[in-house]
């Protein structure tokens, strides 16, 4: 039961949590974008070395492609507000099977950056999300209201340095803008969603959506996921597949491992990405003067307390540090000492 209490207070930190977390919060493994911030103040590093394999049926092509990813995330201003840097520079060698000659591409893939804003939160309120420390089928029976999610608005925008081969014709900044949504379906499953715009003016503009579900083991230390994204424009589409699993060391570490691919010929991929997660954790609590604090926050004193305080007071004989008097009770029985006492005054012999 003990370990068990643990394991919910934790992820109850880490889940039901607006915003800042005392331990990392990171959006690997995978592709998809948490609705929340890391906290202000707090600088977060997702890096990722991967390996790709690319057969193209129409090209009579392969390819391959080696990867580094690198995510520089930081909580700007107020506890809802981020600012994203996203990157993937990669090197890529394609062979091909008929006369053409071979050829060796190397510049960026991804690279972009944005401000993310969590514009709506569901477990705004920790009294009524709360976990039940007392029942382990309360904590984990589905509930219709879970479903809800935070959301979030990211805008930003994409740029190309250069001639990238990987987007010929694009300008050097496009604008990018997404919603990202996540909701808490149990103590121990997470599911997250983004449908995102890019490239917005360019001649390709491009759609895409990712949905991701993480589960947490019994050991919460220990997280698996499965992924699925799509990509739709005229230049390029596909659906693309992921699961890993990641591991928290640390408070402030996280590793991760991502396998994935694709099921299409023009091309066939498949990947692997193994990654680290770090933060620099410079948050503090901002302090509120109490007579601008709102009912409910820093442990506010609700009436069931006052009810439970004036029982034991009432057992007690009264509150300790302040005389109320007596109760109800009290007093009729110093009343009734009272009349006994006058009476035998009146009755009493004098000798």
């Amino acid at each position: 039961m003990k370990y068990f209490l643990l394991i919910t207070i934790f992820l109850y930190s880490i889940i039901a949590s607006s915003q800042y977390t005392d331990v990392i919060n990171s959006n690997r493994p995978g592709q998809s974008v948490s609705a929340y911030a890391v906290g202000k103040n707090v600088i977060q590093a997702e890096f990722g070395i991967g390996y790709e394999q690319q057969d193209h049926v129409l090209l009579s092509s392969d390819s391959n492609i080696l990867s580094t990813e690198l995510a520089l995330r930081y909580g700007l201003l107020f506890e809802k507000l981020e600012l994203i840097y996203e990157g993937t520079y990669q090197k890529e060698e394609i062979t091909y099977s008929n006369s053409s000659p071979d050829q060796s591409i190397t510049d960026f893939s991804r690279n972009r950056l944005g401000l993310k804003y969590l514009i709506y939160d569901p477990f705004k309120n920790p009294e009524r999300n709360k976990p039940n420390l007392m029942s382990w089928k309360a904590n984990h029976k589905f509930q219709w209201r879970n479903l809800l999610p935070a959301v979030s608005l990211y805008a930003g925008a994409t740029f190309n340095l250069g001639d990238n081969p990987y987007y010929i014709g694009d300008g050097t900044v496009t604008p990018r803008v997404m919603l990202a949504t996540q909701s808490k379906i149990s103590p121990r499953v997470v599911f997250i969603s983004n449908i995102a715009y890019d490239r917005i003016g360019s001649e390709f503009p491009e759609w895409s959506y990712i949905v991701s579900l993480t589960h947490a083991f019994r050991n919460p230390k220990w997280s698996i996921f499965l992924e699925q994204q799509g990509i739709k424009s005229d230049r390029y589409a596909d659906a693309l597949y992921r699961t890993g699993i990641a591991h928290l060391f640390s408070k402030n570490l996280q590793a991760d491992i991502t396998f994935g691919g694709s099921f299409k010929d023009t091309p066939t991929r498949m990947f692997g990405t193994l990654g680290l997660s770090y933060r620099l954790d410079k948050h503090q609590d901002k302090i509120i003067p109490i007579d601008e604090q709102k009912g409910g926050e820093n442990g506010q004193i609700g009436k069931k307390d006052m009810k439970k305080k004036a029982k034991e007071s009432k057992k007690e004989g009264g509150a300790e540090d302040v005389d109320l008097g007596p109760t109800k009770k009290q007093f009729k029985k110093l009343k009734k000492a009272e009349k006994k006492k006058k009476k035998g005054e009146n009755g009493a012999i004098d000798f």
